[in-house]
């Protein structure tokens, strides 16, 4: 996960359990080009662009709370490298995936999912950032290695816990726990994910209301109410020559053109004298990155250092790989659904979700920070394109390791003002809750056992790790190395919750009979 789509209502998010084949009849004319076609080369570019900019309105984000976990300073120019690393190993899972995986045009890369474990982690009391005094009267040097050392850790932590994705998938372990895997686990694990971040999304929306509140207004604007709205743009045909066609502009760039134009309005307030020198929103504090990157840099493996592997860090990863499998199952039937092509059989399921984690291990060892999810965003930029082949995702992937090598360009997305960021987060976190909530559609929420299952696996978790953050030696075990372990498992809420849905739900009387695969692939291997 990824950020969330918001072009696409939730109905669109979970396949019609009534529709045979996936649909497949249903929707093959409406196709303008299906999986396996391949449009001419230059339409492939054209639209696989398309498919960049949707990836790039997802991906920045996710630096700007992962940089500040790792002690990172605001203007520190590495910051523009680790956005290229990230969407450099995005072009290679990609293509990995499109090519071997699932086979679906799916766009795999960095996702929130990984940051809670991730906070966790790096709230234990050996990588709790130093005080900001200590910090400041450090060189550059040993600034760098105040991140390095906690960015190697997390590497490690995820290459490992990758492997458990890498093994179940390609030997079809988890396929076959999916049985035992119901909405009540489903919704506390993926819900959770954007309720545990809520107090990011407020530290950076406080800095300036007024300007997190017109990126909301505007996120709202473009893909709700204007998501049917197109404008006509002119396109050139073989044998027609320019023609206008109408482009759904709204529906597949909302958050692209939040940006942007939150951005200009921040220029104008910057240039006008509106905002103090040292004002978050400005847009010109942070310039020194720019002129610091590179014009061309290729990321490469073990470039912040050899990982470094801790139970503690690995055991607190897995739960980001359990909420990823969750979500990028739900996506591969309605992919195939929207490229008219039949539904993936339960080994091609398997198959993608070992390539995802390898995925994931890629990005760990070239040290992304994050593990790997399949893009809601370029899933709906499918359904209002009609173009589903497989080609164009390929295409895409080049254009994204292209990116990743020209560091001017990474060292832009690092700019973006924080309120702007806030008022991003404060719809996608919560959209990500929406997304885990919408698995109760298939529960009976008239039942009180059921209530009391999602009621208790979704607050319960919020109180302890909330308290464990506050109270971070409070286990003493008398092995560190224990302690360590316990503090992590207890401070990733994605982890309590889900093991607590699922618990509940197999132990109380009355266990829900619709599992993972009934709802997300219709029908049972």
């Amino acid at each position: 996960m990824v950020i969330h789509n918001i072009q696409i209502g939730l109905e669109n998010m979970i396949p019609d359990l009534n529709v045979p084949n996936g649909g497949k009849e249903e929707r093959k004319g409406n196709v303008t080009y299906a999986i396996d076609d391949v449009p001419p080369w230059y339409l492939c570019i054209f639209m696989a662009l398309q498919h960049y900019l949707t990836m790039i309105g997802a991906i920045v984000a996710i630096p700007f709370i992962l940089c500040p976990a790792l002690c990172m300073a605001e203007t520190d120019p590495d910051r523009s490298n680790i956005i290229s690393t990230m969407i450099f190993v995005t072009g290679l899972i990609t293509w990995l995936q499109a090519t071997f995986g699932c086979r679906l045009p799916i766009v795999q890369g960095g996702t929130i999912s990984f940051l809670v474990p991730t906070l966790a982690i790096l709230g234990l009391p050996t990588w709790k950032c130093p005080a900001p005094d200590i910090l400041e009267a450090m060189n550059v040097d040993e600034r760098r290695s105040i991140w390095t050392v906690r960015m190697c850790e997390l590497s490690g932590a995820i290459a490992v816990a990758s492997l458990f994705q890498v093994v179940g998938g390609y030997f079809g372990i988890i396929g076959s726990l999916l049985r035992f895997v119901t909405p009540l686990t489903i919704a506390p694990t993926v819900a959770l994910v954007g309720l545990t971040l809520f107090d990011h999304a407020a530290e950076a929306a406080s800095q300036q209301w007024g300007i997190a509140a017109g990126t909301f207004i505007l996120l709202t604007i473009f893909s709700q109410c204007m998501g049917e709205v197109k404008i006509p743009i002119l396109v050139w045909k073989r044998g027609v020559g320019c023609t206008v066609t109408w482009f759904s502009l709204f529906k597949l760039f909302p958050v692209l053109l939040t940006i942007v134009i939150m951005w200009v309005v921040c220029g104008i307030l910057t240039a006008s004298g509106a905002l103090d020198a040292d004002h978050p929103a400005r847009t010109d504090i942070k310039l020194n990155i720019i002129e610091q990157a590179p014009w061309f840099r290729v990321p490469y493996p073990g470039q912040w250092g050899a990982p470094t592997v801790s139970v503690a860090g690995v055991l607190g990863m897995l739960a980001g790989v359990l909420a990823c499998t969750v979500e990028s199952i739900s996506y591969y039937p309605t992919t195939a659904r929207m490229c008219a092509a039949p539904p993936p059989p339960l080994h091609a399921i398997n198959r993608g979700l070992g390539t995802e984690g390898f995925g994931t291990l890629l990005a760990a060892l070239w040290g992304a920070g994050n593990g790997t999810n399949t893009f809601g965003e370029n899933v709906g930029a499918i359904g209002v394109t009609k173009v589903g082949s497989r080609r164009v995702v390929q295409w895409a992937a080049a254009l994204m390791v292209l990116q990743g090598v020209i560091g001017k360009l990474g060292a832009v997305f690092i700019l973006i003002p924080q309120p702007i960021v806030g008022g991003l987060f404060c719809v996608m976190f919560g959209m990500i809750a929406a997304f885990g909530l919408s698995a109760l559609q298939y529960v009976d929420l008239n039942s009180s056992r059921n209530l009391y299952i999602i009621g208790f696996s979704l607050f319960f978790p919020l109180v302890l790790t909330r308290w464990m953050s506050a109270h971070s030696g409070v286990i003493q075990t008398g092995v560190e190395a224990l302690d360590a372990v316990l503090q992590v498992l207890l401070s990733t809420s994605i982890l309590v919750g889900g093991l607590v849905g699922c618990l509940l739900d197999n132990l109380i009387p009355g266990k829900t009979i619709i599992h993972l695969l009934i709802i997300y692939y219709n029908c049972l291997p």
